[in-house]
């Protein structure tokens, strides 16, 4: 009898440790945030920048979990078959959140259901860029050597925004390019500097400090405005006149599909507060990352628009589904 009363006791002791975890505010232990790109990304600079803030705000360490692979489907797909606890995020893309599903025939979750919104971290526009050794100097002249050698310049691209707006480019400018994938934007950049590839268009964070050093050559951005982080370089529509050009990177968090509303509330406020950061804001203003907080709501309807503007931009390009 002592020995059942024991047993009895013990599972008693488990069991009031257990709800008084549960009974304890979110968070209550760390927060995996799911990089779906590879360390060095600009999406791992932007979600470690940021994750170091929320860790100070949340009062539990946020940590980041680099899974990259497929442009981002890998890591998107392990966060939408989480549990929806708020103990594991997606640092999304425009890659996982909104071009996915049509460049793939078929994903492994509902892209419009898997995910609920919330925060947004902000944009930033791409540099084309060019290895040092290739002979076009600006983007008119590039255009010139990719049209008297078709299918012989290449470039190289590791998410969708890479891969998008090069192929949007080619299509509009009326250029045939040869198409290098590559598993991370370090690597492809590795490549660029080294002669492998010829061309390389990527988010500010992996360009501009290779464009600054002199290491590649940069020779617009994407944006339909000048950036101010390299104001020498035109936009597309300066060099070549394609006014309806223009491709913008963003970042955004995400959790899965049920995850209580008040666990969104508490962690869109840490980004938020990240976000309104002074030294986070100065660390990438150099970069021309552009901040801008905001509502779950907010970014879920932003993120409906850039969904239909990424269909279109795919479609445009003529990138067949794999």
């Amino acid at each position: 009898m002592s020995l059942t009363i024991r047993r009895l006791a013990a599972l008693s002791s488990i069991w009031l440790c257990a709800a008084a975890v549960q009974a304890q505010p979110y968070p209550n232990k760390p927060i995996k945030a799911i990089v779906p790109f590879a360390a060095g990304s600009a999406t791992d600079q932007i979600g470690r920048a940021f994750a170091e803030k929320m860790s100070q705000s949340l009062g539990q360490q946020v940590i980041i979990d680099n899974k990259p692979g497929a442009n981002g489907l890998l890591g998107a797909d392990a966060v939408a078959k989480a549990p929806a606890d708020g103990y594991t995020i997606l640092v999304g893309t425009n890659s996982t959140n909104a071009a996915l599903k049509f460049l793939m025939k078929k994903l492994p979750y509902d892209q419009d259901t898997a995910f609920v919104p919330v925060g947004f971290l902000g944009s930033v526009p791409l540099m084309l860029t060019v290895n040092n050794d290739v002979p076009a100097k600006t983007l008119k002249e590039f255009v010139d050597l990719a049209k008297s050698k078709p299918g012989m310049v290449t470039f190289a691209s590791a998410s969708t925004s890479q891969l998008v707006s090069s192929e949007m480019l080619a299509s509009m400018a009326g250029m045939q390019l040869n198409h290098i994938p590559y598993k991370s934007g370090p690597a492809a950049m590795t490549d660029l500097i080294g002669g492998q590839v010829m061309m390389f268009t990527a988010d500010f964070g992996v360009t501009v400090p290779q464009h600054k050093a002199g290491k590649i050559r940069g020779l617009a951005v994407t944006s339909t405005q000048r950036a101010a982080a390299v104001p020498e370089l035109p936009t597309v529509n300066e060099a070549l006149g394609l006014k309806d050009y223009e491709l913008i990177a963003y970042f955004a968090v995400f959790a899965p599909a049920g995850t209580p509303p008040e666990v969104i509330a508490r962690l869109n406020q840490a980004i938020n507060a990240a976000a309104n950061s002074k030294d986070l804001q100065e660390r990438f203003a150099a970069n021309g990352f552009a901040i801008d907080p905001g509502t779950p709501e907010a970014l879920a309807q932003r993120n409906q628009r850039e969904t239909l503007k990424w269909a279109k931009a795919i479609k445009d390009a003529k990138i067949e589904a794999q």
